[in-house]
């Protein structure tokens, strides 16, 4: 009861301690209306958005992205796929080369003809009845202001565009190779975020993205025989009907031969839709919960099935996800076939399949890329490896599975730490010398940031990590400074010298036993520090009686200890000083009752050579 008590009153310290940071950030509204062409595929719209400066900045300029025109032979993505794609990564077992290129995009852009390429053309960009001066780079329009935006003031502007679905490549597009007819992200002219460290203008390369919070009414015109999916709460259900209407309502459709979709959201930084007329829904009311929409193109019995599979387990997994990452704040959540794999989305996401790891894992973006929205352009791993490792640990906990849950992100950054492609994790998405080192660092490597976290400070320190940072940066944007801060916090410990060998270097963790010996009654063990990334390191002893003794060395720069774990007998030794490559400690028993000497039982710290780690003694 004592121990219950305890962690109660941390939970309340934390949650008092962490209030919503003071950083401004930029607001928005958008009104979208859209015409749906689905035998031209050609969108025409309009924009009515409130734009709010926040800044202390005066703003002469607003730029907006334009994703679609990435799609065009010889575009920057185009070039950039392919000059990837001359890097060769090794062989395949059949003896081709492993290009480095992404495989959905490769060099498919160059070869899509003038009526499967992408466009988004701004016709005119309109502030009090006056156009603006537009300049075209690509896929960033720039708008230059008459009127100049003051700090703490608003702007409305009216934007009037069109654009062409492309061909399916990447993320958005039509006529997938599942056959869905429409994935629509990235598909209207949206704001570039604007922060503390000035335009995000970053081209649509190949990666991460970053956008203003707000709140969206998108009404969408399309063929009344296409159903619609995506980010939002649907405003007319009760006339539009396909399994999104009041149970037993007759839904009275309007005449026509097309139907006005409304959807509302808000508190999002962007707005994703699909569209098929073979689509069917399954919908889940949790308790507690959002309701989930599971949106896919009926087909044979066994992919049905797969799909009520994914249902039923999602449902289950929801709860395991507010326990340990916070509760998901929307109304509803939608899984959709479409795109090219998995990609996230505010309140959906786009799955190629009926995967039940994939859906996990674009479900967990709605915390990580959703409610966070840490700039992925420039800190992909704080999204991807995040949601990589809270995807595991969800899975693992949802399949009863026994093993190490974070095994398959340790080997992948274990892999890339040996491989003589890594590049510093935080290396601007777009700027990775190979997609390969992009992918294992994002991914792998920034899943095992957190995971080793939880070897420095405690696994049940960095739970409360977790909890105290989804309340106190969620919808704030924050930075690896923000996180690590919120971490020292919480955990008492100092932790930029984790951050900053574990983001900004490639150096890496090795530890070895190195000797045994006996003097003055005593067993004297030496351990030996060969990476260049300095640990506090659990040195396991364990005797012929079958008792185990855990000796802890603190590193100096951490200024502290990570508590001891339940029943563990523990022996806690003065500061490591990190300059230092050898720590000698001693245990009382003698050399001969000793049967074997182990660094980190646990195998959460990411040693790159595990071989050494462990001496075993047969007497």
């Amino acid at each position: 009861m004592t121990k219950i008590v305890i962690i109660l009153s941390l939970l309340i310290c934390i949650n008092t301690a962490f209030g919503q940071p003071d950083r401004w950030q930029q607001r928005i509204s958008y009104d979208i209306n859209v015409d749906m062409n689905v035998g031209t595929n050609v969108i025409k719209g309009t924009e009515k958005i409130m734009y709010t400066n926040n800044s202390p900045d005066t703003l002469n300029r607003i730029f907006f992205h334009t994703y679609w025109n990435a799609f065009q032979p010889n575009s920057i993505m185009d070039s950039r796929s392919r000059e990837l794609g001359k890097t060769i990564l090794g062989q395949s077992r059949n003896g081709e080369n492993i290009r480095d290129w992404d495989g959905r995009v490769k060099d498919r852009i160059l070869n899509l003809t003038p009526q499967e390429t992408g466009y988004q053309k701004v016709i005119a960009v309109t502030i009090n009845g006056q156009k603006q001066e537009l300049k075209d780079h690509e896929t960033i329009l720039e708008v230059v202001l008459i009127k100049r935006l003051l700090p703490k003031s608003k702007v409305f502007m009216e934007v009037e565009f069109e654009a062409q679905v492309p061909l399916q490549v990447r993320r958005s597009g039509r006529d997938n190779v599942e056959g869905v007819r429409y994935s629509m992200s990235q598909w209207y002219p949206k704001v570039v975020e604007y922060d503390y460290t000035g335009w995000s203008a970053n081209p649509y390369v190949a990666r991460e993205f970053y956008g203003v919070w707000g709140d969206y009414n998108v009404n969408i015109t399309i063929d009344k025989n296409y159903m619609i999916a995506g980010t939002g709460t649907l405003q007319n259900a009760d006339k539009i009907g396909f399994g999104y209407s009041t149970p037993q309502l007759k839904v009275a459709r309007p005449t026509g031969n097309t139907l006005t979709w409304k959807f509302a959201a808000n508190n999002v930084h962007d707005f994703m839709w699909a569209a098929d007329p073979g689509y069917t829904m399954i919908k889940k009311e949790l308790d507690n919960g959002p309701t989930l929409f599971i949106v896919f193109k009926t087909g044979t019995a066994e992919s049905d099935a797969r799909w009520q599979l994914l249902a039923d387990t999602v449902t289950l997994a929801y709860p395991i996800m507010a326990k340990l990452f916070g509760a998901y704040p929307y109304k509803n959540y939608s899984f959709i076939q479409g795109g090219d794999g998995g990609m996230e989305y505010p309140m959906a996401t786009l799955l190629r399949s009926a995967s039940i790891g994939t859906a996990i894992h674009e479900w967990m973006h709605s915390w990580y890329q959703g409610m966070m929205g840490s700039n992925e352009f420039l800190y992909p791993w704080m999204d991807e490896g995040f949601t990589n490792y809270a995807s595991a640990r969800i899975e693992y906990e949802l399949m009863g599975k026994q093993a190490f849950e974070q095994q398959g992100n340790y080997d992948a950054y274990l892999r890339l730490a040996k491989s003589g492609y890594e590049e510093p994790m935080a290396t601007p998405a777009d700027f990775f010398t190979t997609n390969y080192a992009y992918g294992s660092a994002a991914y792998g490597k920034g899943a095992v940031f957190l995971s080793q976290l939880g070897y420095i400070v405690g696994a049940g320190a960095r739970d409360s990590i977790l909890l105290a940072y989804y309340n106190a940066w969620r919808f704030k944007h924050p930075n690896p400074a923000d996180f690590v801060r919120v971490a020292e916090k919480v955990s008492g410990m100092e932790l930029k010298w984790y951050k900053e060998f574990w983001l900004y270097t490639t150096k890496t963790i090795n530890y070895s036993i190195d000797s045994l010996w006996e003097a003055d009654g005593k067993t004297n063990i030496r351990v030996k520090r060969i990476g260049e990334i300095p640990m506090p390191v659990d040195v396991q002893v364990t005797y012929k009686d079958g008792s185990k003794e855990m000796h802890y060395m603190p590193l100096d720069m951490m200024y502290g200890a990570k508590p001891a774990t339940d029943g563990e007998n523990r022996i806690v030794h003065p500061e490591w000083v990190w300059t230092r490559n050898t720590y000698v400690f001693s245990t009382d028993k003698k050399l001969t009752d000793i049967t074997e000497v182990q660094i980190d039982p646990s195998q959460t710290m990411a040693d790159t050579d595990r071989k050494n780690n462990t001496l075993k003694l047969k007497w």
